[in-house]
């Protein structure tokens, strides 16, 4: 680690970071459309998301979500009942589960006195049944969404959302993401960063490189308690 030994908050991203996304190509497939569309439609939409932050403007992510679905699924699913294929996708969120180091993960950082908070390009109510589900909301201070930042991560004005909310400055909290944008975004905004590194691909050399890489969240707060 080059900046800081240990934060006095973590901000965790949500989806893909804490969430485990592999069950939302069958939803693609139970209307009818190809199971490959799903990463197609994912990176669209955080593609519309991140375009309107550039233009600074935002809208929630369920509207861009649902939006972009039409247009995705109009000549590619069979259902006839576009709002219902529509509804059925994007309910999966609602039922997602956290990813197996998650669970253990924050419990151990929680256990060093880290303060966790979340901030997500998501609703607050998706993050609130995530995390109640898995049984550890209770570990975390507040759960954040950009949709009151009124800027999509990552820009600026998100991460600094998260640091009024939590009342610290950017050298003490440090972002953890699995996604190297995010990453980048908040080492711009001032924040120390941790890359969660599950699939073993490489990092872009084109964007800012994390302070911290662990291989899990386990692994983070391993880093982090030395």
């Amino acid at each position: 680690m080059t900046r800081i030994d240990r934060p006095a908050v973590i901000v965790f991203d949500v989806n893909e970071t804490l969430s485990d996304m592999s069950t939302m190509p069958a939803r693609f497939a139970d209307v009818g459309a190809p199971p490959h569309l799903f990463a197609t439609w994912f990176a669209g939409l955080l593609r519309d998301g991140f375009a309107l932050a550039a233009a600074d403007a935002a809208q929630p992510f369920a509207v861009i979500g649902s939006g972009s679905l039409r247009t995705l699924l109009f000549d590619t699913a069979s259902n006839p009942d576009l709002d219902a294929a529509v509804d059925h996708i994007m309910g999966g969120f609602a039922e997602l589960d956290v990813h197996s180091d998650v669970v253990e993960g924050v419990t151990a950082l929680a256990a060093l006195g880290i303060r966790l908070i979340t901030l997500s390009n998501g609703s607050v109510q998706v993050a609130q049944t995530l995390l109640d589900k898995a049984g550890v909301r209770e570990s975390f201070e507040s759960l954040l969404s950009v949709e009151a930042a009124g800027r999509w991560k990552p820009h600026a004005d998100s991460y600094r959302y998260a640091l009024e909310q939590c009342g610290a400055k950017p050298e003490d909290v440090m972002l953890v993401a699995v996604h190297p944008w995010d990453i980048d975004g908040a080492h711009r905004a001032g924040l120390a960063t941790a890359w969660i590194h599950r699939d073993g691909g490489p990092y872009p050399d084109y964007l800012a490189a994390p302070d911290v890489t662990a291989r899990s969240l386990p692994h983070l707060a391993q880093l982090l308690g030395r």
